[in-house]
């Protein structure tokens, strides 16, 4: 099972963000993309670089305007604030009534939904990149492979159609199943995160051909919030195919596999032809955001009942924090996936 990853996607490097009103260390870091990668490295992961695949397939799930506006956005802030300043929107448009500003300090506002995703010197190349390794790994299934993994970095499940949120900007999973649909009729994005996949849903809400799933904490009480209820299932064509399952707070291990265990009969009850999985080892117990209890055999068995699927799949990094046992828990479920695929 190949890997895909570029050492572009380091470049993001946000040092604080705004979380219950205060400024902390941001969380997702290049760091935690470089300890992923070295655990492939080391477990003999034939890990490769993607090629450059364009915008295109980017635009194909985002607003273009949105793309646009991201690949100048921070060349444009330091010219107004000056290089100490941290590039996050500081006012918002509400629900969105009104139009696009000229001002780069408004259309922050208008482009991205919280303070989770400040803007840095190399964050265009971070996201690019990410993107271009998410469709790269969509192209190796494509092209025959049983599954294929792609570390992106950031992460991109919360970023919806025309806005950044929750550390995303570009959603690489759907950009994926999207891609897929190239040559599958049917694709199913199941997201193991433990944060709702609020974006997935926002992209993938309306479509009759992708499948979405999603476990994740009550959204009434754990961030994102706002998106992510069980009685959410889709509109029009895609009526039926929205499937989210929360979680109380604390959830044990067992209750995590019987959530996936239903996504998975929802799945073949679909029929799906292929399988893209927004894979978080934030539901790790130590994680630094943690809120579920898996552990590293619980990794590693998600991962069995995933493979038993037997369709061709890709696995997309979301989140996944600096604690204790990421490098274990990745390991465990991403070689047991490689050899349960083979």
């Amino acid at each position: 099972m190949k890997a895909f990853f570029d050492e572009r996607q380091l470049r993001h490097a946000p040092a604080t963000y705004f979380r219950r009103g205060a400024a902390m260390s941001h969380p997702e870091q290049p760091e935690r993309a470089e300890i992923l990668r070295d655990m492939l490295i080391k477990e003999g992961f034939d890990l490769c670089a993607p090629r450059d695949h364009g915008l295109a397939p980017i635009k194909a799930v985002h607003n273009p305007d949105y793309v646009d506006f991201l690949s100048g956005a921070h060349a444009r802030f330091v010219a107004s604030a000056g290089p100490e300043a941290l590039a996050i929107p500081t006012m918002h448009p509400g629900r969105r009534r009104g139009r696009e500003p000229k001002d780069i300090h408004g259309q922050l506002g208008w482009w991205m939904t919280d303070t989770s995703t400040p803007m840095t010197e190399g964050t265009w190349d971070a996201i690019y990149w990410s993107a271009q390794t998410a469709i790269e790994t969509a192209e190796e299934v494509l092209s025959g492979a049983r599954a294929a993994y792609a570390l992106c970095r950031p992460p991109g499940h919360h970023a919806m159609r025309d806005c950044s949120n929750g550390f995303c900007f570009f959603n690489n999973a759907s950009i994926v199943a999207h891609h897929f649909t190239r040559q599958f009729n049917k694709v199913a994005l199941v997201d193991i995160d433990v944060h709702t996949g609020n974006g997935s849903l926002d992209i993938l809400y309306e479509r009759g051909d992708i499948f979405f799933c999603s476990l994740h904490p009550d959204p009434s009480t754990y961030p994102t919030f706002y998106l992510g209820h069980a009685d959410e299932t889709g509109e029009g064509e895609g009526k039926g195919k929205s499937l989210n399952i929360p979680l109380a707070q604390g959830a044990s291990q067992d209750d995590v596999l019987n959530a996936l265990d239903t996504a998975l009969v929802a799945v073949g009850d679909f029929g799906a032809d292929a399988l893209v999985v927004s894979l978080g080892f934030d539901m790790a117990a130590d994680d630094p955001l943690a809120a579920v209890q898996v552990y590293a055999d619980g990794f590693a068995e998600m991962a069995r009942r995933l493979a038993g699927l037997n369709l061709p799949t890709a696995l997309v990094q979301e989140g996944g924090y600096l604690g204790p046992s990421l490098e274990d828990n990745a390991k465990a479920f991403l070689t047991t996936f490689r050899e349960a695929s083979r």
